[in-house]
């Protein structure tokens, strides 16, 4: 199935995974390009690159979970495919977390209206492996148990049996994408930020790293670029409908080793600190991708230290540039007022 012909929609578009997948998507030349994003994380200027490469991308502002402004948007945009990342992220449920499992809930139930009605053709909804929670057995294969630990594992969890049940009652196209933990540049580095920006802005500051726990918990890392790859070739395949698919590396980095060669990357000399265990943290993850390998013949194109490298550098130099705005600005402002 080509996207060439088709009006797509792109939920969350603003955010991390969202932005890289719409800068994906531009390479398929579609008719019609939307974002819809609430900018909760997202950032307007993370679509920069995509509006250079399709300049009629068209930027929405607007709440995914209201089901009339979403038919709206559709309706006025001829929409076939929708590709669903718009969340409330993990963080924010250890403060909200009925309003986060709701809202999360609800954006999907949304969705679900929208396909089932026929406002839409196809949905591909991005999960998240913290549904899994910590590793009853490894690697972890799409029928491991879904043990999550948090409300925002509760809410994902809940969305992709909602999901599975519009296909089973409605006969719905869609199918589910559950990423493992995806890093890379424009990854949210402000309010609820992953451990890896964190990292990185505390020793660019001359912060010592700091590890909650022990450090040997273990994450399956995917640079963010083969995640937008796999959504779009989940998209093509007809025989990933009605399936949930892993989409990681499989193979599992500790936080110490990650905190450790961020550190030993940027020339750190400060020794990392070491603070409790913070709530609902996953011991172990790491991902089984048998069903990727077959059903989209998927296989990552970055290898863990690559995209560290990458992402590390990216970083740098965003913090350099906004130096230099911050130097501009002041110097504006430090300038003399002539009066006449």
């Amino acid at each position: 199935m080509k996207l060439s012909n088709k009006s797509i929609l792109v939920t969350g578009g603003a955010g991390f995974i969202g932005s890289h997948l719409v800068d994906r998507l531009t390479l398929e030349n579609p008719d019609n390009m939307v974002v819809v994003d609430s900018f909760f994380l997202g950032k307007e200027e993370n679509l920069n690159d995509a509006m250079k490469n399709y300049p009629n991308l068209k930027i929405l502002n607007q709440d995914c979970s209201n089901y009339e402004q979403m038919k709206s948007i559709m309706e006025n945009e001829g929409i076939d495919v929708v590709f669903n990342l718009a969340v409330i992220p993990l963080p924010a449920c250890l403060e909200k977390p009925a309003w986060t499992f709701k809202h999360n809930v609800d954006i999907t139930t949304s969705m679900c209206e929208l396909v089932r009605n026929d406002i839409f053709d196809t949905l591909i909804h991005f999960s998240s492996s913290e549904v899994y929670g910590t590793s009853v057995y490894a690697p972890m294969d799409e029928n491991h148990p879904l043990n999550g630990t948090t409300p925002y594992a509760a809410s994902k969890a809940s969305s992709d049996v909602l999901i599975f049940s519009y296909c089973e009652t409605f006969g719905i196209d869609a199918s589910i994408i559950r990423p493992f933990n995806n890093y890379g540049p424009r990854q949210n580095d402000r309010s609820y930020a992953g451990v890896i920006p964190i990292t990185i802005n505390r020793i660019l500051r001359g912060e010592a790293p700091v590890i909650f726990g022990n450090g040997k918990q273990t994450r399956d890392y995917l640079y963010v670029t083969d995640t937008a790859d796999a959504a779009i070739n989940i998209y093509k395949s007809h025989k990933t409908r009605s399936k949930v698919l892993n989409i990681a590396s499989g193979k599992e980095v500790s936080i110490q080793y990650l905190v450790t060669s961020i550190a030993k990357y940027l020339g750190c000399e400060n020794r990392i600190v070491y603070e409790p265990p913070r709530t609902g943290d996953v011991k172990r993850h790491i991902a089984n991708i048998y069903s990727a390998e077959d059903l989209i013949q998927f296989k990552p194109a970055v290898t863990f230290d690559e995209g560290l490298i990458k992402t590390i550098d990216w970083y740098k130099s965003a913090s350099k540039e906004n130096e230099l705005k911050n130097e501009l600005s002041t110097a504006v402002k430090n300038l003399p007022i002539s009066v006449n």
